[in-house]
């Protein structure tokens, strides 16, 4: 039996961050999935800089990715309810609160686990981890 693991985020500008969180997404099972953001559902953070589907794209790459699809517009669990999945695995990170997720599934009749991803282990002090660092430094250096 397969088991099938979801991972989603914005992922605007891939980093060390990103790809650390979908190997470790991938290790909890055997196939992952990643649902990339739209650009009308960030509302945490500053909207996206890159297109959705070159965000897609660009995460489909990575070699612990299975497939990369865009999600839903309007309710972002849509995508969730036709993949059906075994664990949704969350970035250490996220600002998803992770009740309200499993309350949401259940809700929708959804039987799968949350997980969070760990956080790793920065390889030194200058190495960045975010979108936001990584723009913080373009604009230190070059703005």
């Amino acid at each position: 039996m397969t088991r099938t693991v979801i991972a989603q985020g914005t992922f605007d500008i891939l980093h060390p961050g990103h790809v650390h969180y979908l190997e470790e997404a991938a290790a909890m099972g055997d196939e992952l999935y990643v649902i990339v953001a739209r650009k009308a559902n960030v509302d945490h953070k500053a909207k996206p800089i890159c297109p959705a589907t070159q965000r897609r794209d660009v995460v489909d790459a990575l070699g612990a990715v299975d497939e990369a699809i865009l999600g839903h517009e309007e309710d972002i669990f849509v995508p969730i309810e036709e993949l059906d999945p075994d664990v949704i695995a969350l970035g250490h990170d996220q600002h998803h609160d992770d009740e309200a997720i499993r309350s949401e599934l259940e809700a929708r009749g959804i039987d799968c686990a949350v997980r969070r991803a760990s956080p790793g282990e920065p390889s030194d002090d200058d190495q960045l981890l975010s979108t936001r660092l990584i723009i913080d430094r373009i604009l230190e250096r070059r703005g």
